[in-house]
């Protein structure tokens, strides 16, 4: 398990307990975090579940792959920490993440 901060737009947070081996999409769909809609189930087909990490916790969660570049160009004020939620898988490590959602995810 890893504690993982999801913070809304609007600054309101949810410190959540998700289970190793998910991704921190299913964390914020599975305890219903507003702002992370996941439309596509976790697909890397659409930018629902955009986030910002935390610029400490960037070289952590991994590299961008092409599709998610691509899924992204989808996304509204897409930042250089910008990920897609459904492409970081929670391990250990990630014990203590923050993602932000964009203001245009609310």
């Amino acid at each position: 398990m890893a504690k993982i901060t999801y913070v809304e737009h609007n600054g309101t947070e949810h410190v959540i307990d998700v289970k190793t081996g998910l991704s921190v999409m299913e964390g914020a769909v599975k305890n219903n975090i507003p702002g992370i809609d996941a439309d596509c189930g976790g697909a890397c087909a659409c930018a629902t579940c955009h986030v910002y990490v935390d610029e400490a916790w960037l070289s952590k969660t991994g590299d961008r792959s092409a599709m998610e570049d691509s899924m992204l160009d989808f996304a509204e004020g897409v930042e250089p920490n910008s990920r897609l939620s459904c492409q970081i898988k929670v391990s250990d490590e990630l014990d203590g993440l923050r993602v932000t959602m964009p203001e245009s995810q609310h």
